[in-house]
Order: structure tokens, then sequence, then C-alpha cells
């Protein structure tokens, strides 16, 4: 593949599998991810606006979900934006977001608070299912995890691992394994970066680990 330095918004329309597939690129079950949602997308969610989806465009990719709810908060109460919320999110790390990230999730209190938080460091996402399994029940549960990620091995993730960051297609796949096994972290920034542009590999960068 000829090496090519693509946007954040860009990748989603080259590098996501199979082409054309706007749902893939955008969605995880029925939350989209704010980082990936085309602009239509974008607008089907209620209480988003043309001038709340362009800010979206132009500012992302979001780092962390309390940038983004500073962006929405500009214009929507916390109200607005927890019903927003329902439907676009920027997914936390279960290891290390906030209180405030995680209170961000629609439905979570105190005690789910607590619970999140007790099972750290988490080593795979089938833990989070297994932990938070014990409290909430099977609809619930596939719900919650719409909004969390755990990052993933670099050298050891299986495709399906892989495949689960938003906006990951088969192409990039195919970029992710080809550079194994990775020793540093700036081994991935360089080899990835040649395909995308600098925003979008700090974003597919806290999707992954190497430890």
């Amino acid at each position: 593949m000829n090496p090519l330095r693509l946007s954040a918004a860009a990748i989603v329309l080259v590098l996501a599998a199979p082409a054309g597939t706007e749902a893939q690129a955008g969605r995880r079950g029925d939350v989209l991810d704010a980082n990936t949602a085309s602009e239509k997308q974008l607008l089907s969610v209620p209480g988003i606006t043309q001038a709340l989806a362009k800010g979206n465009l132009e500012r992302r990719p979001f780092m962390t979900m309390t940038d983004f709810d500073a962006l929405l908060g500009q214009s929507l109460s916390r109200e607005q934006r927890m019903t927003v919320y329902r439907r676009l999110f920027v997914q936390i790390n279960l290891n290390t977001a906030s209180d405030a990230e995680i209170l961000l999730i629609p439905g979570i209190g105190d005690r789910l608070l607590h619970e999140f938080k007790e099972y750290r460091p988490y080593k795979v996402l089938a833990q989070f299912r297994r932990e938070i399994g014990k409290y909430v029940d099977d609809k619930e549960l596939a719900r919650l995890e719409q909004y969390v990620f755990v990052p993933i091995n670099l050298n050891a993730a299986s495709d399906a691992d892989i495949l689960s960051i938003p906006g990951m297609g088969q192409r990039m796949l195919g970029e992710f394994k080809e550079y194994r096994p990775y020793k540093a972290i700036q081994q991935f920034r360089r080899e990835i970066g040649k395909y995308v542009d600098d925003k979008e590999v700090a974003r597919l960068e806290r999707y992954v680990t190497l430890d």
C-alpha cells in the first residue's frame, strides 16, 4: 500500500471495511462514536443541531469524554447532554477514566461508579463483563459495554480485538499487524503515522498498549 497521511475524518471513509459501511464506521451497538460518526449520523442524534455537528467535526478527535462534554456544554444543559450520550459518546478507558467521565455514562450512579473502579486494572473487556455482570442484567451489561474499552495489546490482540476500535477496518487492521512485534509505542506512532495524520494516530493510540 502506498503510504497516505489521512485525517481523522478521512480514515473512516478510506480504511473502514467493507467500503461504504457508514454504520460500522461510526457505531458500536446503539451508541455512535463521536470521533468517527459521519455528519449524517451526528444529525440523527436528538439534541445535535447543525452547529453542534459542525463543531464536532471541526474539533475532533476528542482524546477524552470530558473534552467532548465541554464542547456540548457550551450550548446544552447537563440534562440535554445526558440525552445525547444515550446515542453519542467517546468511549472511556476503564483503567484510567476519572469519576467525572464514568458518571457521564447515562444511568451510572455512585454504586456502579464504585463497582467500575473496584475491579481495576482490567486486563480484557471480558473481565468487565464478568464483574459488572454481577450487578446488572445482560441487557444492561451490553448497553454499558458500548461506553467503555480496555486497551488491547498490539502484539497479541486478535483481529476481532483490533476491529473493535471505532473506525477500524480491514485495511488498517493489516497495517497494525504488519509491523509486529512492536518494541515501543514510538514505533507504533512512526509506522501508523505513514497512513494517517498525527491526530488520528493519537486517537488510535488510546486503544492500544504494549503492556
